[in-house]
């Protein structure tokens, strides 16, 4: 029976870590046990954070939209409310980027949803 010479799959696992390891500092880019732990806390921290920042930014558009319902004296919670109940189809996304670029446009949703 031939001799089988193995490692040319290992290798290959290996290479891919590094590749992705790239740039982090000491061993944890050329020592493979650290460099696949590193890689698995950052991966672990990167899927966290994708979802963290669906949440900050939403946050941060209902932040903008009740600062620019605050100068149409009107409060966030009634302004939602009464633009679910006129049947408005628009999301805080979209409020928000009204509220920084148009104050105009948004003035004349405000005063739509008023009455």
């Amino acid at each position: 029976m031939p001799r089988v010479k193995r490692g040319t799959t290992a290798k290959v696992k290996h290479k891919k870590v590094f590749k992705k390891t790239k740039g982090y500092k000491h061993g944890r880019k050329n020592v493979f046990r650290q460099a696949k732990q590193a890689l698995m806390r950052a991966e672990e921290h990167s899927y966290r954070s994708r979802r963290l920042k669906k949440r900050r930014m939403k946050s941060l558009w209902i932040i903008r939209v009740n600062a620019a319902c605050k100068n149409a004296d009107i409060k966030y919670s009634r302004f939602i409310k009464a633009l679910r109940d006129s049947g408005e189809k628009i999301n805080r996304k979209e409020l928000a980027e009204l509220a920084q670029n148009d104050q105009e446009k948004f003035n004349k949703l405000v005063e739509k949803v008023k009455s």
